[in-house]
């Protein structure tokens, strides 16, 4: 008889007790917002970006409502205005393009690799096009960042990192988010730190942040803030940025702050699911595997793997046998947007744009989730069966 996987893809794990007791605490003493605070008290977010910054190596940064905002935010700060073009990965997630939109801006893909990364040829040949470039490290894969900052330089391009998925990864030893411009992260349930929604942005640039935290809705309240540059920096800025109000608010914050300690025990474990999975699918035939550089730090919290020459139909009734078996994946080449998988063809607002290679990957791959409530075993089966139904 088959075995079944009988664990639930979306399932996380408990938010951790002192977590739980922080944000009671909070929650008894009714200051929810952010500055709501006691006179010389810091509150949970000013702590929570002071702690942030130093995680990332950053010089400032920022806590705010949702890592689509943060974008958004990291968006305007940079001076994007309505029309104009901004350059972005093919392959990612809605709220990507979403963040370019709501700035009035029009999103251009770029091109998309066999290592589900942006293609830096396709990046160089588009780069007059725009000022911007919001880099997306799609499902946690990162590019040459060396190569691509040479491309963004030689073309005076801004990066926005796009880091939802890569939380505590690193190329050559450089956290994500701090080889562009701006650092945006999320903290949404099924990113690296749960907090529902959550965003946190970083940047060295004392000016990009004093647009920010205006923009974030400081009023004029930004001396509160600790992790942030000093008043010299708002004086520039306080009358030209409009309130756009995105902030964290301390309920979050304190839910996320016992969180960060352990981030890096949680990227080994997710990272030995991974290992775990790699390994059970390992020389399946008609498989393909996703190669990691050697200079790439990554978080494996999610896990993609490719169907070569297999076509839509030979795909969506692989799916259905590996959903009958419990086992959830995601195919990015659907033509109709389902849950959190959609494409570049899905997002018509951005206009009908040519992108071969991307389709060509997409119209293969699929993707499933790896939630810290599995175990390797239970990754072990889930690669099992898996194999078992490509070979079928």
């Amino acid at each position: 008889m088959a075995e079944n996987f009988t664990g639930n893809f979306t399932q996380q794990e408990p938010i951790p007790e002192e977590a739980i007791a922080r944000a009671v605490e909070v929650m008894r003493s009714g200051r929810l917002h952010r500055y709501n605070t006691l006179p010389g008290e810091a509150g949970e977010v000013a702590l929570l970006e002071e702690e942030f910054a130093e995680f990332t190596g950053a010089r400032y940064c920022l806590a705010v409502a949702s890592g689509g905002y943060a974008m958004g935010c990291a968006l305007r700060a940079l001076g994007v205005q309505p029309g104009d073009a901004v350059l972005t990965n093919a392959f990612t997630l809605a709220p990507v393009p979403g963040a370019i939109a709501s700035a009035g801006a029009r999103p251009v893909f770029v091109e998309t690799t066999e290592g589900l990364t942006i293609d830096l040829d396709d990046l160089a040949a588009k780069a007059e096009q725009a000022r911007v470039l919001m880099l997306s490290h799609m499902r946690g894969h990162i590019c040459d960042m060396d190569r691509l900052m040479e491309i963004a330089q030689a073309h005076d391009l801004s990066v926005v990192e796009d880091c939802a998925h890569t939380m505590g990864a690193s190329w050559a030893g450089v956290p994500s988010g701090r080889h562009g411009a701006i650092g945006c992260y999320s903290t949404q349930t099924y990113k690296h730190m749960n907090s529902g929604e959550g965003g946190l942005i970083v940047t060295d640039d004392a000016e990009l942040a004093a647009k920010m935290v205006i923009l974030s809705g400081s009023y004029m309240l930004y001396e509160r803030h600790r992790a942030a540059p000093g008043p010299e920096a708002f004086q520039r800025v306080k009358y030209d940025m409009p309130n756009v109000s995105g902030r964290m608010d301390n309920l979050r914050a304190a839910i996320l702050r016992p969180q960060l300690p352990t981030l890096r025990d949680r990227i080994a474990r997710w990272n030995a699911l991974y290992r775990a999975m790699e390994t059970g699918l390992e020389g399946t035939e008609g498989l393909a595997l996703i190669a990691r550089p050697q200079a790439e730090g990554y978080v494996g919290s999610s896990f993609q793997l490719r169907l070569p020459g297999r076509d839509g139909a030979a795909i969506t009734d692989l799916v259905a046998r590996c959903a009958a078996r419990g086992v959830e994946l995601k195919w990015f080449g659907a033509p109709e947007p389902a849950g959190f998988t959609s494409r570049h063809d899905s997002w018509r607002y951005a206009g009908r744009q040519d992108l071969p290679k991307t389709d060509e990957v997409l119209a293969t791959l699929l993707d499933l989730r790896l939630p810290l409530s599995f175990s390797e075993a239970d990754v072990a089966q889930i690669a099992r069966i898996i194999r078992q139904e490509v070979l079928a």
